[in-house]
């Protein structure tokens, strides 16, 4: 039979690229090991993070069970907590920390608590489905991968409406990209060494959408324009109108999804003004038009 599933290899890279974006050199997996869907999310967070040059560290269990237990495997899982905590206790600081899905990563916050680890100062968590309920009742509120599970919906039924109608279809797998993720407490850290980097970067994430240009942010850390564009390129990858531009694009990609504004009102929401000029910017990001963008989002 076909299948519509959520692209776990893309939840994996939205996850690496938030804890990049944040300057975390230490990473770390914990799953239910034997469940398909967390195996294959630890092989591609595993994967990426030692293409970089890093270690992963990757929770491992002792449970032995036949193929297709995920459920079971789930349920072992949720029964080894103290083990989680004396693995976490083992990390080094601070590390990134990707679980599964929120399930265990309200498990990991909860082991964190338990042993005195600080999040997010110490271990950075996201987990996985954006469930609201456990991410906000989780200890700090838990950032999580949003799924685009209307699309699977959307896809699924349209699958069995041409079954059903007679049609013949591939029996193939039809992977959905996660939307994006929601960042809570769990995950509100920046782990570079170097402070006055820290300061900008911070800077920038709390102020980019008001318009600012970097000399608002030299303005926030005193030190000549070409050191700090240097220093800033070679700790985070991009140049600090790069990164600018970048937080802005995130938070408009965010309001084409939760919002019905209209492009001018988003544009000038995020720091753009210019709607056309803003269109050109988003379209060369994100390969389509913002429209474009919220219909796929939304569909």
């Amino acid at each position: 039979m076909p299948s519509i599933l959520t692209d776990n290899a893309a939840v994996s890279r939205l996850c690496y690229e938030h804890f990049k974006e944040r300057g975390f050199r230490h990473f770390a997996f914990c799953g239910f090991n034997g469940a398909d869907y967390s195996d294959e999310r630890q092989r591609e967070f595993f994967r990426l993070v030692t293409a970089a040059g890093l270690h992963c560290h990757v929770y491992s269990e002792a449970h032995q069970l036949q193929k297709n237990a995920t459920a079971k495997y789930e349920l072992l899982g949720m029964k080894d907590g103290e083990q989680v905590a004396g693995w976490i206790r083992q990390l080094p600081k601070p590390v990134g920390l990707m679980a599964c899905n929120d399930m265990r990563g309200q498990q990991v916050l909860d082991a964190c608590r338990a042993i005195g680890v600080s999040v997010p100062e110490e271990v950075a968590v996201i987990g996985v489905d954006n469930d609201e309920v456990v991410c906000n009742l989780s200890e700090p509120p838990l950032s999580s991968v949003v799924p685009n599970a209307e699309r699977v919906g959307y896809e699924a039924a349209a699958l069995l409406s041409q079954m059903m109608a007679g049609k013949k279809v591939l029996q193939t797998e039809i992977f959905i990209e996660p939307n994006r993720i929601i960042t809570r407490r769990s995950t509100e850290i920046l782990a570079i060494q170097d402070q006055q980097i820290a300061v900008a970067a911070r800077f920038i994430r709390e102020h980019a959408c008001e318009g600012i240009s970097v000399n608002d942010v030299l303005h926030a850390v005193p030190v000549s324009r070409s050191v700090f564009s240097q220093r800033f390129k070679k700790i985070l990858g991009r140049s600090p109108k790069e990164e600018i531009q970048r937080v802005r694009l995130q938070r408009a990609a965010g309001l084409l999804c939760d919002t019905d504004w209209p492009v001018k009102r988003i544009s000038d929401e995020v720091g753009f003004y210019d709607p056309f000029h803003f269109s050109r910017v988003f379209k060369k990001a994100y390969d389509r038009s913002p429209l474009h963008y919220r219909k796929k989002q939304n569909s």
